[in-house]
Protein backbone atom coordinates (compact mmCIF):
# COMPACT_ATOMS: atom_id res chain seq x y z
CA UNK A 1 0.00 0.00 0.00
CA UNK A 2 1.25 3.43 -0.95
CA UNK A 3 1.44 5.51 2.24
CA UNK A 4 1.53 9.23 2.94
CA UNK A 5 4.07 9.64 5.75
CA UNK A 6 4.80 13.35 5.58
CA UNK A 7 4.86 14.94 9.01
CA UNK A 8 2.29 17.53 9.92
CA UNK A 9 4.90 20.29 10.09
CA UNK A 10 6.31 19.20 6.73
CA UNK A 11 2.81 19.28 5.27
CA UNK A 12 2.19 22.77 6.58
CA UNK A 13 5.50 24.02 5.19
CA UNK A 14 4.71 22.63 1.72
CA UNK A 15 1.13 23.95 1.65
CA UNK A 16 -0.17 27.45 1.29
CA UNK A 17 0.87 30.17 3.70
CA UNK A 18 -2.74 30.67 4.69
CA UNK A 19 -3.05 27.06 5.81
CA UNK A 20 0.14 27.38 7.83
CA UNK A 21 -1.24 30.47 9.48
CA UNK A 22 -4.45 28.72 10.41
CA UNK A 23 -2.58 25.83 11.98
CA UNK A 24 -0.28 28.03 14.04
CA UNK A 25 -2.71 28.83 16.85
CA UNK A 26 -3.58 25.54 18.54
CA UNK A 27 -6.74 26.03 20.59
CA UNK A 28 -9.87 24.14 21.51
CA UNK A 29 -13.28 25.57 22.39
CA UNK A 30 -15.14 24.26 25.40
CA UNK A 31 -17.80 25.49 25.38
CA UNK A 32 -18.18 27.36 22.08
CA UNK A 33 -16.67 30.81 22.30
CA UNK A 34 -14.25 30.02 25.14
CA UNK A 35 -10.76 28.81 24.22
CA UNK A 36 -8.04 26.94 26.04
CA UNK A 37 -4.49 26.33 24.81
CA UNK A 38 -3.64 22.85 23.56
CA UNK A 39 -0.19 21.29 23.59
CA UNK A 40 1.49 20.60 20.26
CA UNK A 41 0.96 17.13 18.85
CA UNK A 42 3.45 14.66 20.29
CA UNK A 43 4.00 12.84 17.00
CA UNK A 44 3.51 15.90 14.80
CA UNK A 45 0.98 14.21 12.46
CA UNK A 46 -2.11 15.67 10.81
CA UNK A 47 -4.89 16.19 13.34
CA UNK A 48 -8.34 14.84 12.45
CA UNK A 49 -11.79 15.69 13.79
CA UNK A 50 -14.67 13.31 13.05
CA UNK A 51 -18.34 14.35 12.92
CA UNK A 52 -21.07 11.70 12.85
CA UNK A 53 -19.89 8.43 14.33
CA UNK A 54 -22.45 5.77 13.54
CA UNK A 55 -21.27 2.85 11.38
CA UNK A 56 -20.04 4.62 8.23
CA UNK A 57 -18.63 7.54 10.17
CA UNK A 58 -16.52 5.15 12.23
CA UNK A 59 -15.40 3.25 9.12
CA UNK A 60 -14.23 6.50 7.54
CA UNK A 61 -12.47 7.62 10.73
CA UNK A 62 -10.67 4.29 10.97
CA UNK A 63 -9.36 4.61 7.41
CA UNK A 64 -8.32 8.23 8.02
CA UNK A 65 -6.35 7.18 11.10
CA UNK A 66 -3.64 5.73 8.83
CA UNK A 67 -2.73 9.32 7.91
CA UNK A 68 -3.22 11.28 11.12
CA UNK A 69 -4.41 11.29 14.71
CA UNK A 70 -8.10 11.30 15.68
CA UNK A 71 -8.16 14.12 18.23
CA UNK A 72 -11.88 15.01 18.30
CA UNK A 73 -15.16 13.15 17.89
CA UNK A 74 -18.64 14.63 17.58
CA UNK A 75 -22.09 13.07 17.56
CA UNK A 76 -25.48 14.26 18.81
CA UNK A 77 -26.02 10.80 20.34
CA UNK A 78 -24.06 10.56 23.59
CA UNK A 79 -23.92 6.77 23.41
CA UNK A 80 -22.52 6.84 19.90
CA UNK A 81 -19.83 9.42 20.64
CA UNK A 82 -18.70 7.71 23.82
CA UNK A 83 -18.52 4.33 22.13
CA UNK A 84 -16.59 5.89 19.25
CA UNK A 85 -14.11 7.52 21.61
CA UNK A 86 -13.54 4.19 23.34
CA UNK A 87 -12.88 2.51 19.99
CA UNK A 88 -10.17 5.10 19.25
CA UNK A 89 -8.32 4.61 22.51
CA UNK A 90 -10.38 6.95 24.73
CA UNK A 91 -8.06 9.84 23.88
CA UNK A 92 -10.09 12.09 21.51
CA UNK A 93 -12.04 15.02 22.91
CA UNK A 94 -15.79 14.43 22.48
CA UNK A 95 -18.39 17.00 21.44
CA UNK A 96 -22.14 17.10 21.03
CA UNK A 97 -22.17 20.20 18.80
CA UNK A 98 -19.93 20.12 15.71
CA UNK A 99 -19.52 23.90 15.86
CA UNK A 100 -17.47 23.53 19.03
CA UNK A 101 -15.18 21.08 17.27
CA UNK A 102 -14.68 23.39 14.27
CA UNK A 103 -13.32 26.20 16.47
CA UNK A 104 -10.24 24.10 17.18
CA UNK A 105 -7.39 25.64 15.21
CA UNK A 106 -5.19 22.59 15.71
CA UNK A 107 -7.44 20.38 13.58
CA UNK A 108 -6.39 20.04 9.93
CA UNK A 109 -8.89 17.54 8.54
CA UNK A 110 -12.60 16.87 9.13
CA UNK A 111 -14.52 13.70 8.29
CA UNK A 112 -18.32 13.92 8.06
CA UNK A 113 -20.44 10.79 8.46
CA UNK A 114 -23.77 12.33 9.44
CA UNK A 115 -27.22 11.89 7.83
CA UNK A 116 -27.55 13.60 4.45
CA UNK A 117 -29.39 16.72 5.58
CA UNK A 118 -26.32 17.84 7.55
CA UNK A 119 -23.63 17.32 4.90
CA UNK A 120 -23.76 20.71 3.17
CA UNK A 121 -23.80 22.92 6.24
CA UNK A 122 -21.01 21.05 8.03
CA UNK A 123 -18.84 20.85 4.92
CA UNK A 124 -19.22 24.55 4.15
CA UNK A 125 -18.45 25.61 7.70
CA UNK A 126 -15.47 23.23 7.91
CA UNK A 127 -14.01 24.70 4.72
CA UNK A 128 -14.48 28.22 6.01
CA UNK A 129 -12.75 27.17 9.23
CA UNK A 130 -9.69 26.18 7.17
CA UNK A 131 -10.15 22.40 7.21
CA UNK A 132 -9.82 19.89 4.39
CA UNK A 133 -12.86 17.61 4.36
CA UNK A 134 -13.82 14.01 3.64
CA UNK A 135 -17.64 14.02 3.45
CA UNK A 136 -19.86 11.00 3.07
CA UNK A 137 -22.14 10.65 0.05
CA UNK A 138 -24.54 11.90 -1.11
CA UNK A 139 -22.95 15.34 -1.13
CA UNK A 140 -26.23 17.24 -0.75
CA UNK A 141 -29.90 17.15 0.14
CA UNK A 142 -30.82 19.63 -2.63
CA UNK A 143 -29.37 20.87 -5.93
CA UNK A 144 -28.83 24.40 -4.65
CA UNK A 145 -26.73 23.15 -1.74
CA UNK A 146 -24.27 21.76 -4.25
CA UNK A 147 -23.98 25.07 -6.06
CA UNK A 148 -23.12 26.78 -2.78
CA UNK A 149 -20.61 24.09 -1.82
CA UNK A 150 -18.87 24.52 -5.17
CA UNK A 151 -18.60 28.28 -4.56
CA UNK A 152 -17.22 27.89 -1.04
CA UNK A 153 -14.65 25.27 -2.02
CA UNK A 154 -13.43 27.50 -4.84
CA UNK A 155 -13.20 30.48 -2.49
CA UNK A 156 -11.40 28.64 0.31
CA UNK A 157 -9.14 26.38 -1.74
CA UNK A 158 -9.85 23.40 0.50
CA UNK A 159 -9.43 19.80 -0.62
CA UNK A 160 -12.76 17.95 -0.42
CA UNK A 161 -13.23 14.25 -1.09
CA UNK A 162 -16.77 12.84 -1.24
CA UNK A 163 -17.21 9.27 -0.05
CA UNK A 164 -18.35 7.87 -3.41
CA UNK A 165 -15.76 5.14 -2.98
CA UNK A 166 -16.86 3.06 -6.00
CA UNK A 167 -14.56 5.36 -8.00
CA UNK A 168 -11.72 3.71 -6.08
CA UNK A 169 -12.97 0.16 -6.76
CA UNK A 170 -10.98 -1.10 -9.75
CA UNK A 171 -13.98 -2.89 -11.26
CA UNK A 172 -16.10 0.26 -11.47
CA UNK A 173 -13.18 2.35 -12.61
CA UNK A 174 -12.27 -0.18 -15.28
CA UNK A 175 -15.84 -0.20 -16.56
CA UNK A 176 -15.80 3.60 -16.86
CA UNK A 177 -12.41 3.53 -18.58
CA UNK A 178 -13.55 0.90 -21.07
CA UNK A 179 -16.62 2.92 -22.02
CA UNK A 180 -14.61 6.13 -22.33
CA UNK A 181 -11.98 4.35 -24.48
CA UNK A 182 -14.58 2.95 -26.86
CA UNK A 183 -14.31 -0.73 -25.91
CA UNK A 184 -18.08 -1.16 -26.43
CA UNK A 185 -18.20 1.17 -29.43
CA UNK A 186 -20.48 4.19 -29.25
CA UNK A 187 -22.34 4.21 -25.93
CA UNK A 188 -26.09 4.04 -26.50
CA UNK A 189 -27.75 3.09 -23.25
CA UNK A 190 -27.11 2.69 -19.53
CA UNK A 191 -29.46 0.68 -17.31
CA UNK A 192 -29.11 0.95 -13.53
CA UNK A 193 -30.86 -1.02 -10.80
CA UNK A 194 -30.69 0.36 -7.26
CA UNK A 195 -33.06 -1.85 -5.28
CA UNK A 196 -36.29 -1.22 -3.44
CA UNK A 197 -36.94 1.54 -0.95
CA UNK A 198 -37.97 0.36 2.49
CA UNK A 199 -41.68 0.33 3.34
CA UNK A 200 -42.93 0.85 6.90
CA UNK A 201 -45.27 2.58 9.29
CA UNK A 202 -47.21 3.97 10.95
CA UNK A 203 -44.56 4.32 13.65
CA UNK A 204 -45.04 5.28 17.27
CA UNK A 205 -44.44 8.87 18.33
CA UNK A 206 -42.55 9.14 21.60
CA UNK A 207 -40.09 11.17 23.61
CA UNK A 208 -36.49 11.36 22.41
CA UNK A 209 -34.17 9.17 24.49
CA UNK A 210 -32.01 11.21 26.88
CA UNK A 211 -28.84 10.33 24.99
CA UNK A 212 -29.98 12.07 21.75
CA UNK A 213 -30.17 15.81 21.16
CA UNK A 214 -33.22 15.55 18.89
CA UNK A 215 -33.40 19.27 18.13
CA UNK A 216 -29.80 19.30 16.92
CA UNK A 217 -30.24 16.04 15.01
CA UNK A 218 -33.07 17.59 12.96
CA UNK A 219 -30.96 20.56 11.92
CA UNK A 220 -32.35 22.46 8.93
CA UNK A 221 -35.47 20.26 8.67
CA UNK A 222 -38.83 21.13 10.20
CA UNK A 223 -39.08 20.18 13.86
CA UNK A 224 -41.37 17.17 14.32
CA UNK A 225 -42.15 14.81 17.20
CA UNK A 226 -39.57 12.10 17.75
CA UNK A 227 -40.04 8.78 15.96
CA UNK A 228 -37.30 6.21 16.46
CA UNK A 229 -37.40 5.20 12.77
CA UNK A 230 -36.58 8.75 11.66
CA UNK A 231 -33.21 8.49 13.34
CA UNK A 232 -29.92 6.73 12.69
CA UNK A 233 -29.74 4.45 9.62
CA UNK A 234 -33.45 4.56 8.71
CA UNK A 235 -33.31 8.33 8.18
CA UNK A 236 -32.80 7.62 4.47
CA UNK A 237 -36.37 6.44 3.97
CA UNK A 238 -37.72 9.93 4.78
CA UNK A 239 -37.51 12.65 2.13
CA UNK A 240 -37.01 15.24 4.88
CA UNK A 241 -33.50 13.90 5.51
CA UNK A 242 -32.49 12.00 2.38
CA UNK A 243 -33.76 10.72 -0.96
CA UNK A 244 -34.22 6.97 -0.59
CA UNK A 245 -32.35 4.67 -2.94
CA UNK A 246 -32.06 7.43 -5.54
CA UNK A 247 -29.54 9.27 -3.36
CA UNK A 248 -28.18 6.21 -1.52
CA UNK A 249 -27.23 3.59 -4.12
CA UNK A 250 -27.88 6.22 -6.78
CA UNK A 251 -25.06 8.40 -5.48
CA UNK A 252 -22.79 5.42 -6.22
CA UNK A 253 -24.15 3.89 -9.43
CA UNK A 254 -25.35 7.07 -11.14
CA UNK A 255 -21.97 8.59 -10.35
CA UNK A 256 -20.13 5.76 -12.11
CA UNK A 257 -22.53 5.96 -15.05
CA UNK A 258 -21.94 9.68 -15.52
CA UNK A 259 -18.19 9.18 -15.10
CA UNK A 260 -18.41 6.91 -18.12
CA UNK A 261 -20.91 9.01 -20.09
CA UNK A 262 -18.97 12.25 -19.57
CA UNK A 263 -22.08 14.42 -19.81
CA UNK A 264 -24.93 15.77 -17.71
CA UNK A 265 -28.58 14.98 -18.53
CA UNK A 266 -30.87 17.36 -20.39
CA UNK A 267 -34.21 15.56 -19.89
CA UNK A 268 -35.75 13.39 -17.18
CA UNK A 269 -39.08 11.70 -16.66
CA UNK A 270 -40.11 9.30 -13.92
CA UNK A 271 -42.90 7.12 -12.62
CA UNK A 272 -43.44 6.13 -9.01
CA UNK A 273 -45.92 5.11 -6.35
CA UNK A 274 -45.82 7.25 -3.23
CA UNK A 275 -46.84 5.83 0.15
CA UNK A 276 -49.66 7.47 2.10
CA UNK A 277 -49.05 5.96 5.55
CA UNK A 278 -49.15 8.62 8.27
CA UNK A 279 -45.98 8.67 10.37
CA UNK A 280 -44.39 6.15 8.00
CA UNK A 281 -41.58 6.09 5.49
CA UNK A 282 -42.44 8.44 2.64
CA UNK A 283 -39.98 7.60 -0.15
CA UNK A 284 -41.35 6.06 -3.37
CA UNK A 285 -42.46 2.43 -3.11
CA UNK A 286 -41.88 1.72 -6.82
CA UNK A 287 -39.93 3.95 -9.16
CA UNK A 288 -38.20 4.31 -12.49
CA UNK A 289 -36.50 7.35 -13.97
CA UNK A 290 -35.39 7.83 -17.58
CA UNK A 291 -32.68 10.37 -18.45
CA UNK A 292 -31.54 11.62 -21.84
CA UNK A 293 -28.11 13.09 -22.54
CA UNK A 294 -26.89 15.51 -25.26
CA UNK A 295 -25.09 12.74 -27.17
CA UNK A 296 -28.29 10.69 -27.36
CA UNK A 297 -27.43 8.28 -24.55
CA UNK A 298 -30.48 7.09 -22.60
CA UNK A 299 -30.10 6.07 -18.95
CA UNK A 300 -32.74 4.23 -16.94
CA UNK A 301 -32.70 4.00 -13.15
CA UNK A 302 -35.09 1.57 -11.49
CA UNK A 303 -35.69 -0.46 -8.38
CA UNK A 304 -36.33 -3.93 -9.86
CA UNK A 305 -33.75 -6.42 -11.12
CA UNK A 306 -30.10 -7.19 -10.48
CA UNK A 307 -28.34 -4.39 -8.64
CA UNK A 308 -25.68 -2.85 -10.84
CA UNK A 309 -24.93 -0.96 -14.05
CA UNK A 310 -25.29 -2.27 -17.61
CA UNK A 311 -23.51 -0.26 -20.33
CA UNK A 312 -24.67 -0.98 -23.89
CA UNK A 313 -22.81 0.23 -26.95
CA UNK A 314 -23.11 -0.52 -30.63
CA UNK A 315 -20.21 -3.01 -30.32
CA UNK A 316 -20.82 -4.71 -26.99
CA UNK A 317 -22.04 -4.60 -23.39
CA UNK A 318 -20.42 -4.41 -19.95
CA UNK A 319 -22.10 -5.17 -16.62
CA UNK A 320 -20.60 -4.07 -13.32
CA UNK A 321 -21.63 -4.24 -9.69
CA UNK A 322 -19.84 -4.79 -6.39
CA UNK A 323 -19.11 -8.42 -7.19
CA UNK A 324 -18.85 -8.56 -10.97
CA UNK A 325 -17.28 -7.00 -14.04
CA UNK A 326 -18.42 -9.00 -17.04
CA UNK A 327 -19.00 -8.96 -20.78
CA UNK A 328 -17.01 -9.94 -23.87
CA UNK A 329 -15.14 -6.59 -23.91
CA UNK A 330 -13.90 -7.49 -20.42
CA UNK A 331 -12.77 -10.92 -21.60
CA UNK A 332 -10.93 -9.25 -24.48
CA UNK A 333 -8.72 -7.36 -22.03
CA UNK A 334 -6.63 -10.52 -21.67
CA UNK A 335 -5.07 -9.89 -25.10
CA UNK A 336 -5.84 -6.16 -25.47
CA UNK A 337 -5.36 -4.42 -22.09
CA UNK A 338 -6.27 -0.83 -21.38
CA UNK A 339 -3.42 1.72 -21.73
CA UNK A 340 -3.90 2.99 -18.19
CA UNK A 341 -0.60 4.84 -17.93
CA UNK A 342 -1.65 7.19 -20.73
CA UNK A 343 -5.30 7.57 -19.73
CA UNK A 344 -6.47 9.72 -16.84
CA UNK A 345 -10.00 9.99 -15.43
CA UNK A 346 -9.23 12.72 -12.89
CA UNK A 347 -6.66 15.37 -11.98
CA UNK A 348 -4.23 13.59 -9.65
CA UNK A 349 -4.40 10.05 -10.97
CA UNK A 350 -1.95 8.22 -8.72
CA UNK A 351 -1.93 4.80 -10.35
CA UNK A 352 0.80 3.52 -8.03
CA UNK A 353 -1.87 2.38 -5.57
CA UNK A 354 -2.70 -1.32 -5.95
CA UNK A 355 -6.11 -2.19 -7.47
CA UNK A 356 -8.71 -2.82 -4.77
CA UNK A 357 -12.31 -3.95 -4.76
CA UNK A 358 -15.18 -4.22 -2.28
CA UNK A 359 -16.18 -1.55 0.18
CA UNK A 360 -13.63 -1.61 2.98
CA UNK A 361 -10.62 -2.18 0.73
CA UNK A 362 -11.73 0.42 -1.79
CA UNK A 363 -12.11 3.02 0.95
CA UNK A 364 -8.41 2.43 1.75
CA UNK A 365 -7.53 3.77 -1.71
CA UNK A 366 -10.25 6.42 -1.58
CA UNK A 367 -8.95 7.80 1.70
CA UNK A 368 -5.37 7.50 0.48
CA UNK A 369 -6.20 9.55 -2.59
CA UNK A 370 -7.72 12.22 -0.34
CA UNK A 371 -4.60 12.54 1.79
CA UNK A 372 -2.34 12.42 -1.27
CA UNK A 373 -4.33 15.35 -2.65
CA UNK A 374 -4.06 17.24 0.64
CA UNK A 375 -0.31 16.94 0.28
CA UNK A 376 -0.14 18.29 -3.29
CA UNK A 377 -3.30 20.50 -3.14
CA UNK A 378 -5.00 18.76 -6.08
CA UNK A 379 -8.62 17.77 -6.71
CA UNK A 380 -9.32 14.21 -5.54
CA UNK A 381 -11.05 11.43 -7.45
CA UNK A 382 -14.51 12.25 -6.02
CA UNK A 383 -14.21 16.03 -6.11
CA UNK A 384 -17.02 18.46 -5.37
CA UNK A 385 -17.87 19.28 -8.99
CA UNK A 386 -18.27 15.67 -10.14
CA UNK A 387 -20.21 14.70 -7.03
CA UNK A 388 -22.47 17.75 -7.19
CA UNK A 389 -23.30 16.81 -10.78
CA UNK A 390 -23.89 13.15 -9.92
CA UNK A 391 -26.18 13.80 -6.98
CA UNK A 392 -27.95 16.51 -8.98
CA UNK A 393 -28.95 13.76 -11.39
CA UNK A 394 -30.27 11.77 -8.42
CA UNK A 395 -32.26 14.79 -7.23
CA UNK A 396 -33.67 15.36 -10.74
CA UNK A 397 -35.09 11.84 -10.68
CA UNK A 398 -36.81 12.41 -7.34
CA UNK A 399 -38.17 15.78 -8.48
CA UNK A 400 -39.57 14.18 -11.64
CA UNK A 401 -41.33 11.62 -9.43
CA UNK A 402 -42.86 14.36 -7.31
CA UNK A 403 -44.17 16.50 -10.17
CA UNK A 404 -45.18 13.54 -12.36
CA UNK A 405 -44.24 14.89 -15.80
CA UNK A 406 -41.22 15.03 -18.15
CA UNK A 407 -38.77 17.80 -17.37
CA UNK A 408 -36.13 19.58 -19.44
CA UNK A 409 -32.92 20.46 -17.61
CA UNK A 410 -30.47 23.23 -18.48
CA UNK A 411 -27.23 21.78 -17.13
CA UNK A 412 -25.31 25.04 -17.65
CA UNK A 413 -27.72 27.30 -15.76
CA UNK A 414 -28.72 24.39 -13.47
CA UNK A 415 -32.46 24.90 -13.57
CA UNK A 416 -35.49 23.36 -15.25
CA UNK A 417 -36.74 24.99 -18.42
CA UNK A 418 -40.17 26.62 -18.11
CA UNK A 419 -41.27 24.73 -14.98
CA UNK A 420 -41.60 26.88 -11.87
CA UNK A 421 -42.92 24.04 -9.71
CA UNK A 422 -39.95 21.82 -10.47
CA UNK A 423 -37.55 24.73 -9.93
CA UNK A 424 -39.09 25.39 -6.52
CA UNK A 425 -37.84 21.95 -5.49
CA UNK A 426 -34.18 22.78 -6.15
CA UNK A 427 -34.06 24.03 -2.57
CA UNK A 428 -36.04 23.49 0.62
CA UNK A 429 -37.17 25.66 3.52
CA UNK A 430 -34.58 25.74 6.30
CA UNK A 431 -35.39 25.97 9.98
CA UNK A 432 -34.30 29.27 11.60
CA UNK A 433 -30.96 28.83 13.31
CA UNK A 434 -29.81 26.10 10.92
CA UNK A 435 -29.76 27.95 7.62
CA UNK A 436 -27.02 27.14 5.11
CA UNK A 437 -25.37 30.25 3.72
Amino acid sequence: MHEFRQSRRGFLRSSSASLAGMAAAMTVSSPRGATAELPASKNDRLQIGCIGMRYQGTVVAEKARAYGDIVAICDVDRNVREQARASFGSTPQIYEDYRDLLTRNDIDVITIGTPDHWHAKMLIEACRAGKDVYCEKPLTLTVNEGKLIRKVVQETGRVVQVGSWQRSDHRFRQAAEMVRQGRIGRLQRVDIVLGKNLVGGPFRIGDPPPNINWDLWQGQTASVPYIHERCHYTFRWWYEYSGGQMTDWGAHHIDIAQWAIGENPIEVEATSTMPTVENGYNVAIDFEAIYRYPSGVVMTVGDTGRNGILFTGDEGRIFVNRGTLSGKPVEDLAHNPLPRESFRLYDFDNLDRPPRSDKLDSIVNHMGNFFDCIKVRKRPISDVESQHRSVTTCHLGNIAMWVGRPLKWDSQAEHFIDDSEANSRLQRPQRPGFEIS
